[in-house]
């Protein structure tokens, strides 16, 4: 069974930046859509950031021009850059893998930001 490992959570200040990772523990056919969800306390789950098999990126309006998904798709990786981070950033964030065939999520990284 194909794990994600997601790794770059950690603790900041509002307005610095992170970057998060995403590699899964083996290899994924047919990938058509790569990206990250999050999900706050007391919160549903949410999509942050997602990129597809052409490349076509689409963000959740309260990330758009703060946040960057993007991949290599050699290596199955997803990355998401993220700057100007705020408070209401504070979630823990989870990597998403969808292929034709399975659904691939993480066990999630936590991202808190301090005011």
């Amino acid at each position: 069974q194909v794990q994600l490992v997601e790794s770059g959570g950690g603790t900041v200040q509002a307005g610095e930046s992170l970057t998060l990772s995403c590699k899964p523990s083996g290899i994924i056919l047919n990938i058509d859509t790569m990206g990250w969800h999050r999900q706050a306390p007391g919160m549903q789950r949410e999509l942050v950031a997602v990129i597809n098999a052409r490349g076509s990126r689409n963000y959740a309006d309260s990330v758009k021009g703060r946040f960057t998904v993007s991949r290599d798709r050699a290596k199955s990786i997803v990355t998401l850059q993220m700057n100007s981070l705020k408070p209401e950033d504070t979630a823990e964030y989870y990597c998403n893998i969808r292929s034709r065939s399975e659904n691939y999520w993480g066990k999630g990284t936590l991202v808190t930001v301090s005011s």
